[in-house]
């Protein structure tokens, strides 16, 4: 669905399935992190370098990891190591006074000692105003795994502080778009939350969209053009193994998982119209779930599993709607502007997120759940497709900066923002992967 074009011709849907990617020149893998506006009401934490023993691997370094993860939750606001007075790395070495007068309320410690091919972590994290120990551990990672163990350190510190698990050690999927030999590439990637370490999945001249993680973290659902028409496959991320699992006539788009991964909710529009539909992915049998004369598209199950959140156009334009349990009978949920679209519910119950339209700018924007306030989080006028985090804690979508493309992220009360451009070209599309354990 796209925001600019809504119809009942399923020739237009396909088409406007394709203009969410817009042609772009010279996207790379990787993506780079710009902060672009801080929170006010952040946290002051100071993680101070790790002393290293032994031969530490070059180049990434797990302090300033820990540092910009905690940044890009908007809820820290790290000091910069310039501005510290001392560089301790154990307990003994920490002199709360200093730290106080720095305004600093958390500061987090550590020494990298090498073991082999391993390099283990010891750190610690001291409230500064009770001058008090709250977090103390060590850990472990190969020597090519610093950016796994920065990640690790960055989620053990934020729940020790938050009691809200990190989200830190997932994964983004997103698609970018470049031209090779004057032809359209798009790739499917997977990266760090932060960008980094990107790898290509799948490359093809045709349209890829809509990719969804399954809850384990280890195949993602998307739609592809490739045979000329939208179809859904499944990717297996270990194997690159990839099964074609929707090839029906019409519309095939828009999947989600269900939370224990054994089935798929998707749009078709095989019967004449477009539809949500349940596919077992066992058996392939399907299960109706919608059947109105509006097109109704970009289902998510809600926080319980069984309901479910979808976009419909039944009220005259589209809008956010909730069905509470399979054949129970729609609640509309959005009402401030005429669109509203693509639902993403928190993790939580408390939330909806989604695409919404103020007068000629799309934002990001929120429904309260239970008393039905709206909250519009986005300050950017070309927002598009919302992921939340697995901890419900941060969002991620695509926009447009500087006439490229690319994804930002806010805490989930739109506090703080964070940008993660392409080195060049368009990126967008983003899917926050699972916490997998």
């Amino acid at each position: 669905m796209t925001k600019r074009t809504w119809t009942t011709s399923h020739k237009a849907l396909a088409a406007a399935l394709v203009a969410l990617i817009m042609l772009a020149t010279g996207a790379r893998a990787e993506l780079l992190i710009r902060i672009t506006e801080g929170a006010d009401a952040a946290l002051p934490i100071s993680v101070v370098p790790f002393a290293e023993n032994g031969a530490i691997p070059p180049g990434d370094k797990v302090a300033n990891i820990v540092r910009d993860d905690l940044a890009m939750s908007g809820e820290f606001r790290p000091l910069s190591p310039e501005k510290m007075l001392s560089l301790p790395s154990r307990r003994e070495e920490v002199y709360f006074r200093d730290w106080r007068m720095l305004g600093q309320r958390y500061v987090l410690v550590g020494e990298l000692s090498r073991n082999g091919d391993r390099v283990v972590a010891r750190y610690e994290l001291f409230d500064v105003n009770q001058e008090k120990r709250i977090l103390g551990e060590t850990a472990a990672a190969s020597v090519n795994g610093m950016r796994t163990l920065g990640h690790h350190i960055s989620d053990k510190v934020y729940e020790a502080i938050t009691g809200v698990p990190g989200a830190f050690s997932t994964k983004l999927a997103y698609i970018t778009l470049d031209t090779f030999n004057g032809k359209p590439r798009y790739r499917l990637q997977v990266s760090d939350v932060d960008g980094k370490r990107a790898r290509i999945r799948l490359e093809s001249q045709e349209p890829i969209l809509s990719p969804a993680w399954s809850p384990d973290g280890k195949r993602l659902a998307y739609v592809s053009f490739e045979t000329g028409k939208p179809a859904i496959y499944i990717h297996e991320l270990s194997s690159g193994q990839r099964t074609k699992v929707a090839d029906f006539k019409g519309l095939n788009s828009a999947p989600a998982w269900s939370e224990d991964g054994r089935s798929l909710l998707m749009t078709l529009s095989k019967d004449g119209n477009a539809e949500i539909y349940r596919m077992e992915l066992a058996s392939r049998q399907l299960t109706k779930l919608t059947n109105h004369w509006a097109i109704d598209t970009e289902a998510t199950y809600d926080h319980s599993g069984d309901g479910i959140f979808f976009t419909s156009d039944r009220s005259g334009g589209p809008q956010i709607y909730h069905m509470k349990s399979p054949g129970a009978e729609p609640r509309r949920i959005t009402f401030g502007s005429r669109y509203n679209a693509r639902p993403r519910p928190d993790n939580t119950g408390d939330y909806v997120y989604y695409v919404h339209q103020r007068n000629s700018a799309f934002h990001i924007a929120r429904t309260n759940l239970k008393n039905g306030e709206e909250t519009v989080l986005t300050r950017t006028e070309s927002d598009e497709s919302p992921s939340v985090s697995p901890n419900g804690r941060m969002l991620i979508y695509a926009t447009k900066q500087g006439g490229d493309s690319v994804l930002t992220v806010i805490s989930a009360d739109g506090g703080a923002a964070y940008s993660l451009p392409a080195s060049e070209g368009d990126v967008r599309e983003p899917a926050w992967g699972p916490i997998v354990n």
